[in-house]
């Protein structure tokens, strides 16, 4: 098995000029708990959606995420639904609980060549997270679910979608998640790949899917501190 890093060499990343962001759980960290709001939403629309009570929706959600990469995808397999609306719900959050982040915005932009934001949420929910961060303006694009025709991460045809609309070159490139599952393939693509984990992963629940194993082979850096990772670099 690989040695996996903590401490970023800036030599290893002296050729990157694609710098490839996931959104929740990476961009802020873990214990903001944003996602707590989206994954509320979710449960609410399924057991809307399918009549059922709050724990039985909550199953049958997490079950599609397991299954097909997000609710989403498994909700319009198996029931057709509007995805935009399902979008849209599940988005309806209050963002006051992020601020602007100074320093983060800094090592960003130092950052040599392009940055994108790669989310299998909606580009209007990245907008809104990254411009409370006050992150947003030093991203070239965002790619996200629906610019994905709905094949969420971790499908590589996702990857290649990416890739392929802003041509880039994967050689040169690095991918931030906070998903284990998510940098399989970005690492067979050839991208450096960081993992960001929890601050206090003991205080921190997260389903078993989501955590670091000793397998994570494609994982090349992990940190629960994406400023000061970046700052390193430049």
């Amino acid at each position: 098995m690989a040695q996996i890093k903590t401490a970023p060499s800036p030599t290893d990343f002296a050729d990157v000029r694609e710098w490839v962001f996931d959104l929740d759980n990476t961009l802020y960290p873990h214990h903001v708990d944003l996602f707590s709001q989206i994954d509320r939403n979710m449960t609410a629309y399924v057991a809307a959606l399918l009549r059922m009570d709050r724990e039985a929706a909550r199953v049958v959600q997490k079950r599609y995420y397991h299954e097909h990469g997000t609710t989403l995808q498994g909700l319009m397999i198996h029931h057709g639904i509007d995805a935009d609306d399902f979008l849209e719900k599940a988005h309806a959050i209050d963002y006051t609980g992020l601020v602007p982040q100074p320093e983060l915005a800094a090592a960003i932009k130092a950052l040599p060549g392009r940055k994108f934001i790669f989310t299998n949420g909606s580009v209007k929910h990245a907008q809104a997270t990254a411009g409370a961060l006050g992150i947003l303006d030093h991203f070239d694009d965002i790619f996200d679910i629906v610019a994905a025709e709905y094949v969420p991460k971790p499908a590589g045809s996702t990857y290649d979608k990416f890739a392929s609309l802003h041509r880039v070159d994967t050689k040169n490139a690095a991918m931030f998640e906070d998903l284990p599952r998510n940098l399989n393939v970005p690492k067979a693509l050839g991208m450096r790949t960081v993992l960001l984990v929890p601050q206090n992963l003991e205080g921190t629940f997260t389903e078993w899917w989501e955590r670091q194993s000793d397998s994570d082979d494609h994982v090349d850096y992990v940190t629960d501190d994406l400023t000061t990772f970046l700052k390193a670099l430049v």
